[in-house]
């Protein structure tokens, strides 16, 4: 009898482990790394002083929630998007399913221009609202509008994956056993969606929070009321204030990092819930 040895394609688990630590530190843990140690040049006194700036602190508040506003939409309208793109056929279904990548492809800058384009009080569709009162560019709507457009993608693109496998015959299973199309959405299929939907809103929710491009022309960049976190890192690194900078940065990173994690714990528990329940 011949023996045959099953030979590996791909390097063992020591190999491709060291490579995948490396790779990562150069990306991620050494820049963490060095913004870190170049922080903790500074005395305490002077980084509460840079982080705690009545102007810093308008920062944060419209960074975050505007982020989170914009990424909740995306929860929102972009599963009802990817629905849509899973469950039905229409002309032009593809051209729409390539739009969805747009935010991918087209630079920042450009996309931030052509919203000023539509919103501004002489745009396309700004001199309509302008006339109702609502002002859209350089204002706190504007922001929100660009980093929902930016987000888009990663709820979409997320969850429609999960939609494609899902398996019809449990929603004929839900409708035969006397379900409305309410009761078989909320018991069957957001179920089944919520990991990937969470996931997506966090991946929304991290891009909106360092987006700067799109945001730093239809914001105006009002100090107090639109001048965004990322917009401050910025000038005050062009103002040779590295530590300032510095600090503001390590702020945004700690606090994109815990929600984040507690996002990826809802996650975890609603796999462990709905693995329980199967």
């Amino acid at each position: 009898m011949t023996t045959v040895v099953a030979r590996r394609v791909i390097p063992g688990f020591g190999l491709t482990l060291g490579f995948s630590v490396f790779y990562l530190s150069l990306l991620f843990l050494l820049p963490v790394a060095g913004l870190l140690i170049f922080t903790l040049q500074m005395s305490w006194q002077d980084f509460w002083q840079a982080i705690s700036h009545p102007q810093v602190v308008a920062s944060y508040k419209l960074s975050f929630g505007a982020s989170l506003a914009g990424a909740t939409i995306n929860a929102v309208f972009g599963s009802l998007t990817a629905w849509v793109l899973v469950r039905y056929r229409f002309p032009g279904k593809k051209v729409v399913d390539a739009l969805v990548d747009l935010p991918f492809a087209l630079p920042t800058a450009v996309a931030g221009i052509a919203l000023v384009t539509l919103y501004s009080t002489t745009g396309w569709v700004g001199q309509y609202l302008q006339v109702w009162g609502i002002r859209i560019a350089y204002s706190e709507i504007g922001v929100v509008i660009a980093l929902t457009y930016i987000g888009l993608p990663f709820v979409v693109r997320t969850v429609q994956p999960v939609l494609a496998d899902f398996e019809k015959e449990l929603e004929e299973a839900s409708a035969s056993l006397g379900a409305s199309r309410f009761t078989t959405i909320r018991r069957v299929i957001l179920p089944a969606l919520l990991p990937a939907l969470l996931t997506g809103y966090a991946l929304a929710f991290a891009r909106a929070l360092g987006e700067y491009g799109s945001v730093i022309f239809i914001s105006g960049n009002l100090p107090y009321r639109t001048e965004i976190t990322p917009l401050l890192i910025v000038a005050k690194a062009e103002q040779y204030d590295y530590h300032g900078a510095a600090a503001i940065g390590v702020v945004m990173l700690v606090a994109a990092f815990l929600l984040l994690l507690l996002i990826n714990g809802l996650q975890w528990w609603t796999n462990k819930r709905n693995g329980g329940a199967l």
